[in-house]
């Protein structure tokens, strides 16, 4: 399914999700200097210029491109009550045929985490990529030792599945990583009377 340049918007109980758009830079630059020592244990090296208007816009360009041709969902969190920007969630890797299936990432700025909003926007991407784009599975990954991605991936329906050894470069080192899926019509662990 191409997604066409229709707007897309997903409404939670507290927020607006939708794809970057160029007036988010300071926002999004603000938060993420902000939240760095909180965030780069757990993401890639950022490059020298992560936090450029250039390196944001080249961002705002390629979520156009991934929506347009349905190949990701980049998505930032905004709190409607005062349009905060709280950090970002994107199903990426989307494959269509056979797989029916998509990647979830996520980041939430350090002043937002813990307070369900990550909870609240991974519940609803589920919930679209299931019903609106079609697709069988969601899949993450995290690093093992990230107890609050795993608990978080555990209370949104996410099951464990398995390890993936050197799985991403992680801080400027190959990560091993946990790997967790979600299922459309999930019965894993359910008997056939439940």
């Amino acid at each position: 399914m191409l997604l066409t340049r229709r707007k897309i918007r997903i409404e939670t109980e507290r927020m607006t999700l939708r794809p970057p758009i160029h007036s988010d830079f300071r926002a999004w630059t603000s938060l993420r200097a902000h939240s760095q020592e909180f965030l780069t244990p757990w993401e890639p090296s950022w490059a020298d210029d992560h936090l450029s208007r250039k390196a944001f816009t080249n961002r705002v360009y390629w979520a156009q491109r991934s929506v347009a041709s349905g190949t990701a969902l980049p998505l930032f969190l905004i709190r409607r009550s005062d349009a905060a920007l709280l950090g970002a969630i994107t199903l990426d890797n989307i494959r269509r045929g056979p797989a029916q299936a998509g990647t979830l990432g996520y980041w939430t700025g350090q002043a937002f985490a813990r307070h369900g909003f990550m909870r609240e926007a991974i519940q609803a991407v589920s919930h679209h990529a299931f019903t609106r784009l079609d697709l069988s599975r969601l899949e993450a990954a995290c690093l093992p030792e990230n107890k609050a991605s795993r608990g978080l991936l555990e209370t949104s329906g996410f099951k464990y599945e398995g390890v993936a050894q050197s799985y991403l470069q992680i801080d400027g080192r190959w990560r091993t990583h946990v790997l967790y899926a979600s299922l459309r019509n999930d019965r894993r662990g359910k008997t056939a009377s439940g």
